[in-house]
């Protein structure tokens, strides 16, 4: 028989790849949506819609009934108050562990978090991932849970990163981090193939760290010289800002979103999480071998990742 995996998020960045990624090994796709899922990446696999959201405990249910797995990937990475980040990141995750363990108490729950939960207190969005790392461990009764911890993900797509590609054709370039800092990557389709490969096997009750073969993390230098290869531009200027003034951004970013009412991507928790120095991981932290390993390195990444930039037209 098929296999059911419920999936939260689907129709964003990272739950695109996902849900295809499951959708590729089998498994039938059922999405939580707001509106229809356009664009679907797999037109030969169908899939099966529940219309809601994460506060619709009744569609949060219809979605996990019966479910053989459900990979839980909605969230905020930018919100405008420390409690708008805790009602979708902490509470949404809770409502949703609750159902898991009312309607499918046998299911695996895989629950998508963030590296940054690994600190909590650098920031609000960190703290509420980590809630809502505890809401599932908490709330998901006897079902099987498994925490997955991405480091920083790029791929076509992503518009998050897009900055950096356009920041790498430029004759300076901002440095905001010491030579000793270090930060993980992961292509978007090494860290969906990840989840869902752990949707089927592995351990239960961990936290996982994912990143591609350099666990240990890359200088923020080592990753511009190779924005500047993928984009091929010249021999840029390294100009080091110093931490002070990287603050300060954060702070008049912060404060101009809250006058325009609008949340900001850039914000002093932010900026604190930007200059963590230890962004790395370790082979102990991260799924068995026999599960998963990553296959796409920085270079072949970065290189895809221009060329579909630059075939939509966003480079």
């Amino acid at each position: 028989m098929t296999r059911v995996v419920a999936v939260t998020g689907g129709t964003g960045f990272l739950g695109r790849a996902v849900a295809a990624a499951l959708a590729r090994k089998g498994w039938q796709v059922r999405l939580l949506v707001r509106r229809s899922a356009a664009h679907w990446p797999c037109p030969d696999h169908e899939l099966e819609l529940v219309f809601g959201d994460l506060t619709d405990a009744d569609a949060l249910r219809r979605l996990v009934r019966g479910a053989d797995a459900v990979v839980h990937l909605a969230g905020l990475i930018k919100a405008r108050s420390r409690a708008e980040f805790m009602a979708v990141n902490r509470d949404g995750s809770a409502r949703l562990a609750a159902a898991v363990a009312a309607e499918a108490p046998a299911a695996r729950l895989v629950h998508v978090s963030s590296l940054a939960a690994r600190e909590p207190q650098l920031s609000d969005y960190a703290a509420s991932k980590r809630a809502g790392e505890d809401a599932v461990r908490d709330g998901s009764g006897g079902a099987s849970w498994v925490v997955v911890r991405p480091p920083a993900i790029y791929g076509p797509r992503d518009r998050e990163t897009l900055a950096v590609f356009r920041w790498a054709r430029s004759p300076v370039l901002p440095l905001f981090h010491g030579p000793d800092s270090r930060v993980c990557l992961i292509h978007v389709e090494d860290a969906a193939e990840a989840i869902a490969a752990l949707c089927a096997d592995g351990p239960s009750g961990c936290v996982f760290e994912l990143s591609d073969g350099r666990r240990d993390g890359y200088s923020w230098r080592a990753i511009l010289d190779e924005a500047v290869r993928a984009v091929g531009g010249g021999a840029p200027r390294i100009v080091r800002v110093p931490p002070p003034l990287v603050r300060l951004a954060g702070v008049v970013a912060g404060f101009a979103g809250r006058l325009a009412g609008r949340a900001s991507i850039l914000t002093p928790g932010k900026v604190r999480e930007m200059l963590h120095p230890d962004w790395s991981s370790a082979a102990e932290r991260q799924p068995p071998p026999a599960v998963w390993a990553p296959r796409i390195a920085l270079p072949d990444g970065f290189a895809d990742t221009v060329r579909w930039y630059r075939n939509a037209r966003w480079l």
